[in-house]
């Protein structure tokens, strides 16, 4: 199967197409800067693209099978610690993600031939937060930023499902890996012996292993069966104390000292929220598809991760 993946170069771009070549899988790389990316595997075939314009990269289209779209600004920043969400940074958040599902969009419907399957990446922010449920692929979104954001961004790719193409939307949880995401940042205290809980430390994580997420989306592509939305999520969250228990167990750190959630709203502002909130979301669809989880309990991913 040829594979186009557009925001390829980033946390779970690597780690997807890594599995794909490793079985088999053609895989072109669509960045902004092919130079910069670095870590692919030497099949992994990069072109240059905007993100905003059909050109030559559209050319690959018409020998693909699955678009895979994980494109979008990290909701945290570049920087090891988050950047606040000022109206700027938000606009260019979501501007970076309806201009790439457009854009692909638009180049299918160019195509002469068009890929079988379309995957979409979303987030579990979805669902919104103070939902005192557990929530699944048949909630309703929420009304909060994130979610009003979620739903533009599913929305930007929508229009591939009328011309034949089977479209798929993956909800991603707090994806746990060791190269970047949150998991480095909530590791700091630990390593710094000061671990503790994150305001109330009642907050749900609904975390998942880059290794299930990567998994998972390929699980996807391959199915046939499979359209629509599915939660990227392990079937075990955790609170927020659990988390950071289960971290001091596996690194043999202290778990003592609280950080107020007053004093990380005051540092880094609404970004904040991507830890001082949480919901409790389950994976019903993907699981009723059949997908086993490599590492679906967290003391068997993060013994993985920080071995």
């Amino acid at each position: 199967m040829r594979v186009m993946i557009a925001g390829g170069s980033g946390l779970i771009g690597h780690e997807l197409t890594s599995l794909l070549i490793n079985n088999g899988e053609e895989v072109t790389i669509l960045s902004r800067k092919p130079a910069r990316v670095t870590g692919m595997p030497p099949q992994a075939r990069i072109l240059q693209w905007d993100g905003k314009t059909v050109q030559s990269w559209a050319e690959d289209i018409e020998r693909t099978d699955a678009v895979v779209n994980l494109t979008g600004e990290n909701l945290s920043g570049e920087g090891f610690f988050p950047s606040r969400w000022t109206t700027e940074r938000k606009e260019k958040i979501l501007n970076s993600r309806l201009d790439s599902g457009r854009v692909l969009t638009e180049a299918i419907r160019k195509a002469n031939h068009r890929p079988a399957v379309f995957i979409q990446a979303s987030g579990i922010n979805h669902y919104g937060t103070g939902r005192s449920k557990t929530l699944t692929e048949a909630d309703g979104p929420g009304d909060d930023y994130l979610a009003k954001l979620t739903i533009d961004w599913e929305a930007s790719s929508a229009p591939v499902e009328a011309m034949g193409v089977r479209r798929v939307i993956t909800r991603n949880g707090m994806v746990l890996s060791s190269h970047g995401g949150a998991l480095p940042l909530i590791l700091l205290p630990f390593r710094l012996f000061v671990g503790g809980p994150l305001g109330s430390g009642k907050q749900v994580y609904s975390w998942i292993h880059i290794m299930d997420v990567a998994n998972g989306i390929r699980f996807l592509v391959h199915n046939e069966n499979a359209a629509g939305a599915y939660n990227l999520t392990s079937p075990y969250p955790v609170t927020d104390a659990e988390f950071g228990k289960t971290v001091s167990k596996v690194m043999k750190r202290p778990y003592y000292f609280p950080i107020p959630g007053f004093a990380m709203q005051l540092a880094f502002g609404e970004v904040a929220a991507l830890v001082l909130h949480g919901e409790e979301v389950l994976p019903a669809r993907l699981l009723e598809l059949g997908y086993a989880f490599r590492f679906p309990r967290l003391f068997d991913a993060l013994s993985d991760l920080l071995r």
